[in-house]
């Protein structure tokens, strides 16, 4: 189990113990993400899809452009993502009211159910297995997903 004292962190330069630390920290993050991306609610659908959807769902209509800078990922990736998720019926195309030039990319009451239905199955897996730890285990995830959302914001 990683544990990190975090006066020791705070007082000390850093060096191999903070390093093996990071390294611990990344691999079991990465390996709860990928268990978790793997509760969905269609399972043909890829990562990026999924993550599309659930933004949209969170912050509203964008634009591709948007969605490309937000994903990380060239306009034209993100323009075959978006492809796929309007040919499923998951995302709608609109023609911005001020600006003709622009398309804004919303979701679609089927990409909804989605992307809610995953939410859901996600949770439902996680609750399971937090209901395993101790009250003192769960408390000691509480306080680092506390952290966990302090990196994420950087």
């Amino acid at each position: 189990m990683l544990s990190i004292d975090m006066t020791d962190a705070l007082t000390s330069s850093p060096g191999p113990a903070l390093a093996d630390d990071a390294s611990r920290l990344r691999l079991a993050v990465m390996r709860f993400s990928r268990r978790l991306r793997a509760e969905r609610a269609v399972d043909t659908m890829s990562d990026g899809q999924i993550a599309v959807l659930g933004w949209l769902r969170v912050k509203g209509a964008h634009t591709l452009g948007e969605l490309a800078e937000r994903e990380r990922v060239s306009a034209p990736s993100m323009n075959r993502i978006v492809n796929c998720l309007e040919e499923s019926g998951y995302v709608t195309r609109t023609p911005d009211g001020k600006d003709r030039r622009k398309v804004n990319i919303a979701l679609s009451d089927a990409g909804r159910d989605v992307i809610t239905e995953t939410a859901r199955l996600r949770d439902v897996w996680l609750e399971s297995v937090l209901s395993e730890f101790t009250p003192t285990e769960r408390a000691a995830l509480a306080e680092a997903e506390s952290l966990l959302s302090r990196i994420a914001e950087r």
